[in-house]
């Protein structure tokens, strides 16, 4: 029996609808589709070796957030051949979602993210072992979320101070490394913690008793100190906490954070974690990478908070 034609091919002719099914007749005939590892992604082999292949095979990505660049990132990950991860969110997928986010469809509007992006991973490897966390990342299961994982990427979303704060300082107790990179403008801002690195707090100057949007403020500050952005992006407002995006850097995202988990994960190449800060903007293609020494507490740090408030009125 011939495939049923897909949705995107509805509109096509009886006679082409039956090459194409023809075509997969014989594809399925002449090869075995049962999932082969080694030949999946035998593409990868030149950049890796076989046996660098075989260490990111066995490693386990944990990813907070499955919306704006999480569900890319896994992706992207799975792709490269990353194995085992463990997925956290407790959202579903909205119309507003259809710009940017993987999963977002509108088959898959009102379902759950991590559960369609679960489902998305295994038709690329049937094989990869995906835990998911449907109540996202909290207190309560942040130990298990950790256990065992090599690599803690954050995919929160940008206002997402408070989940973010607790995850990346809880996995720097634990020395996991962790990325984090996300779309600013036509864009990506990134850093990275590795274990003798500073921590969250110590690198964006956060303490306990601060207010939500101060603590926003002071990551924001701190991981675009050049805002190369400024120049072309409106409509950001944190109060409302929302602001501008593109699925364009959003890919640029899902890269910075692939080819830095092979970095890591294989002590490849020099990976310039914090107190490092990274902006790449294509708009004014312009890559920038600087060291705050003294991250948020630096002088001028300190000047640019002051500021913020006057900085956000010129982006809305």
């Amino acid at each position: 029996m011939y495939d049923r034609p897909t949705q995107s091919e509805v509109g096509e002719s009886p006679a082409h609808q039956l090459h194409r099914c023809d075509t997969r007749v014989q594809y399925k005939d002449m090869h075995d589709t049962s999932f082969n590892y080694y030949e999946a992604f035998s593409r990868n082999i030149g950049l890796l070796t076989q046996k660098e292949q075989e260490v990111l095979r066995k490693k386990t990505i944990a990813i907070a957030g499955m919306g704006g660049v999480g569900g890319v990132h896994l992706i992207s990950l799975v792709r490269q051949g990353f194995e085992h991860f463990k997925i956290a969110d407790l959202d579903i997928f909205e119309e507003k979602n259809m710009n940017r986010q993987y999963g977002a469809r509108m088959d898959t509007l009102g379902q759950s993210k991590v559960e369609v992006m679960r489902e998305e991973a295994h038709k690329i490897n049937p094989e990869c072992t995906i835990e998911v966390f449907e109540e996202g990342v909290t207190v309560d299961n942040i130990d298990t979320f950790l256990a065992q994982a090599d690599l803690l990427v954050d995919s929160l979303d940008a206002f997402a101070i408070d989940a973010r704060r607790m995850s990346i300082m809880k996995a720097h107790t634990l020395n996991i490394p962790v990325i984090s990179a996300g779309p600013i403008g036509f864009g990506t801002a990134f850093f990275i913690f590795m274990p003798n690195s500073p921590s969250f707090d110590e690198y964006f100057a956060i303490h306990d008793g601060m207010t939500e949007k101060d603590m926003t403020v002071r990551f924001f500050i701190g991981l675009i100190p050049k805002l190369l952005q400024r120049s072309y992006m409106k409509n950001t407002n944190l109060d409302e906490k929302r602001g501008p995006s593109s699925i364009g850097a959003v890919n640029l995202c899902a890269g910075v954070v692939t080819v830095n988990a092979v970095k890591i994960l294989l002590n490849k190449g020099t990976v310039h974690a914090v107190p490092y800060y990274h902006q790449f903007d294509l708009m004014h293609d312009r890559y920038v990478r600087g060291k705050l020494r003294f991250g948020n507490r630096g002088p001028i740090q300190r000047l640019k908070i002051l500021l913020f408030p006057l900085l956000e009125k010129k982006q809305r």
